[in-house]
């Protein structure tokens, strides 16, 4: 169980790790070529979530990352022996959580750094990789539960 909770520790780190990275190197509003046509780096803040949706409320999300944090945490304590995936899935997720009420305590707004060059999509940040691939892990482990348990 200690093990998962390592994890997290480790996976909000490295989220903190780049942002610290971005901010030190580019100017707010500055963006540099990372895989060409595909990805850049452009340094913003924000105050919402994807698409700037409640920006601003950091009461909200404050709120939500509390909650979130205290669930993610109680199902890999309840649940750390139900498999690997489902426990690394609920350790990514709680370190995406962390990573982001860590910038949200800290300074007020969250730092984003990842834009797709290719399409139009909200610009992410390192936490947010690891909240969407924990839930697509989640998805996976549902779908096939009974195979992983056997």
């Amino acid at each position: 169980m200690i093990f998962y909770f390592i994890l997290a520790i480790l996976f909000a780190i490295a989220d903190q790790i780049v942002k610290f990275w971005v901010v030190a190197n580019l100017e707010l509003g500055e963006q540099v070529n990372f895989i060409p046509n595909i990805m850049s780096l452009f340094h913003i803040r924000n105050t919402g979530a994807a698409w700037s949706i409640f920006e601003g409320k950091m009461w909200f999300f404050t709120i939500i990352s509390l909650v979130a944090i205290v669930v993610f945490s109680y199902l890999i304590y309840k649940y750390h022996r139900n498999g690997k995936l489902f426990s690394i899935a609920i350790a990514l997720i709680l370190g995406g959580t962390l990573g982001n009420f860590i910038d949200r305590i800290r300074l007020g707004y969250v730092v984003d750094m990842f834009k797709t060059d290719f399409i139009s999509f909200p610009i992410f940040n390192l936490a947010d990789v690891e909240l969407t691939v924990g839930v697509f892990l989640i998805f996976i482990y549902i779908l096939f539960e009974e195979r992983f348990k056997k």
